[in-house]
Formats: C-alpha cells, structure tokens, sequence
C-alpha cells in the first residue's frame, strides 16, 4: 500500500552538491531543508556522478578505470560468459521481486562506496536530533532508465537504449535498485519518496532520439515507478528541461519536478492533462529557485520569487483549486542540482529553497 503524503509547499532538494564532505553536505541539508533531507551526491567523486553510481550489479555495463581521467563507463555483450551472468542476472532478478526481503543482500544493494551520503542520512534519522521535529519525509533518487540507457554507449558509439538486451536488464536492475533503496530509507520509519532523476529526457522529439518511441519511454518510467510503489514508497521523476510533458503527466509517477523557473509555460499550455494529473492526487514538485544560471541566481530574491509563483500559479487557478489547494499539491524545489554551482551560489539556493517555502505556506495555508 502506497504511504498518504500531503506536500503542503514544503521544501526539498534535487540530490547533487558542490561539496566534498557527505556529513558536511547533510548538515547544509538538514539546515535548508529539515522537513524533507534527502541524501547528498557529490559529483566530484567519479563512483557518484550519474552512469556509476547506479551501474553495480548490471552485467551488460562495463566500467574502466572510473576514477582516472582515462576511465569510462559503456555496455558489452561480447564476453564469453555474458550469457552465464546474464542468466544469474534474471535469476536474481525473479528472486527480488518475488521476495522483496532478499533486496538486502543482493546484487541490487547500492554500495556505501558509491553512495556514502545514502548511508550517512540513514544513521543520521536513526540516531535522531534532539531540537528537530521528525520530519515529514524522506528522500531519495536514482538514475532514470532512459538517462542510463542513452549514457553508456558501446565501443562503436551505440547507446545502449538500441540494444533490446541491454535495455531490459538496465530498466529491470534500475528498478530494482530504487525498491531497494526505498525499503533502506524506510529504516528511518518515516514516509519514503524516490525520483527517478532524468536529465536525457530533454531531448524527446528532437532529431538525435527521432526513433525513440514516447510510449516505450513511458513503459519503461512505468517499470520503475511500479517497483518503488511495491517497496511502500512514492515515485517522483525529476526532469530539468523541456520535455513531453504528456508522457509524463499520464505515467503512473506521483510526482514530478520540472523548472518552473524556465519552462513552466511549457507545462501550463497543457491544461487539460495537467489539471487531470492533479485531479488524481498527483504532485507537482515546482523547481521555482534557478539553478542553471549564474545572474538568476545572483538577482533573484525570496520575495521576487513568491511573487513569481503567484503569477505562475495564478494561471492554474480553476473553480475549487485556488492558490492554497494548488500549493497543497506542491514541493518547492530548486529547479534542479546544485553539484556544478560555487558553493556560494548552491548556499543561496538552499536557503532561497527554505525561505521561498516558508513565504508561501505563511501566505496561502
């Protein structure tokens, strides 16, 4: 049974950060974001930038060297023994999902190498602070099967979503490992929330995916979503860009994170399916603080971005969803990770993030 959450405007972050020290980024976290920690990546460590970190497990993935600058990450079927791990592979595979106890100890388990600040979140809600409320959530993320699928290539250049056995064993062991990771966040005893985080789906509809069906897509999104509501917990979907919005409001996620910063006249024009995907309990996770420019970042303001979401949202108003209900449908976000940012300007995202929140829940609920 899926958890009962009400957003209610609060704040929450997309995983990545522009720090070295995990404890360091969770204090940041915690700081901005108390009602809904999230476990923090940091992108200068090779094993936890996007193809790696979720790649353990995965026999059709290859990785070289990863933390020399000569390494690489890339798909290949041309072992001799690939149809034998291949096969205990899917025998593991069938063995998860029909006894999701043996997630812990398989080969879908993330390593603490490889997400040290998933681990260090996790200790951190079981020991508890003494001058916190709990919170009302917890989250995670894990790298989308099509971002995965389009990232590692083969040795000619070939993305790895062209290949049907590539394709099925990545979705499948993505899957898996977010229903692991959701049955691990929910050790803290709080309500669990996993993104799928999908920065390649931007390029839906332009020449370079021209062969990409939008329904494969959405099954695939579907496939993983479907393992982390059969793990108790929520399935968000993080997209950075301009996307089919569509495929993505009548998906079977929860919720969805978009930059409402850039592109929120994008998803406003699709009226009628988003105003369906919110009738159905969906949420929206609205990435109003800019992330992917310097001189937003720099100009912006918690009040000059309040009075952006009220003339933003006001434009979603209908007769019974007014301001105070749309905003109980909502995250507040940035619009997306601050790993490539100064520390200074991710600072000021996570603190416009919290004051941005607290504005809005203070003037409409």
């Amino acid at each position: 049974m899926r958890i009962q959450f009400t957003p209610s405007g609060l704040p929450v972050l997309i995983g990545s950060v522009p720090l070295d020290d995990h404890r360091e980024a969770l204090d940041l976290i915690f700081a901005a974001t108390p009602e809904i920690p999230l476990w923090p990546q940091l992108p200068g460590n090779p094993l936890e930038q996007m193809m790696p970190q979720f790649a353990e497990g995965i026999p059709c993935i290859r990785e070289e060297n990863l933390t020399s600058p000569e390494g690489r990450i890339l798909f290949d079927t041309s072992g001799p023994d690939f149809e034998a791990r291949q096969l205990a592979f899917y025998e593991d595979y069938m063995a998860a999902h029909e006894q999701p106890d043996k997630l812990a100890a398989s080969r879908f388990r993330v390593s603490r190498e490889r997400a040290e600040g998933l681990y260090q979140l996790v200790e951190r809600l079981q020991v508890g602070s003494p001058d916190a409320s709990r919170p009302a959530a917890v989250k995670g993320q894990v790298t989308g099967p099509f971002t995965m699928l389009t990232g590692i290539k083969d040795g000619l250049g070939r993305a790895g979503y062209y290949n049907d056995t590539v394709r099925e064993m990545a979705v499948k062991g993505i899957a898996m490992k977010a229903a692991w990771q959701a049955r691990f966040l929910a050790a803290s005893g709080l309500p669990v929330i996993v993104f799928i985080d999908e920065p390649a789906l931007a390029g839906l509809g332009s020449s370079a995916f021209i062969s990409v069906s939008n329904a494969a897509v959405q099954e695939m999104l579907n496939e993983v979503a479907e393992a982390i509501h059969a793990a108790g917990a929520l399935a968000g979907l993080h997209v950075c860009a301009n996307t089919e919005w569509e495929l993505l409001l009548t998906s079977r996620i929860d919720i969805l994170s978009f930059d409402a910063y850039s592109f929120f006249d994008k998803l406003a024009a699709l009226g009628a399916a988003l105003h369906a995907y919110l009738d159905r309990g969906g949420i929206l996770a609205w990435g109003g603080i800019p992330t992917g420019n310097a001189a937003d970042i720099d100009k912006e303001s918690a009040d000059s971005l309040v009075r952006l979401w009220e003339e933003q949202a006001a434009q979603l108003v209908r007769p019974g969803r007014g301001l105070p209900a749309l905003l109980r449908q909502m995250l507040i976000t940035p619009s997306c990770g601050t790993g490539s940012l100064s520390r200074a300007r991710a600072e000021k995202v996570l603190a416009l993030t919290k004051a941005v929140s607290a504005q809005l829940r203070a003037r409409h609920l």
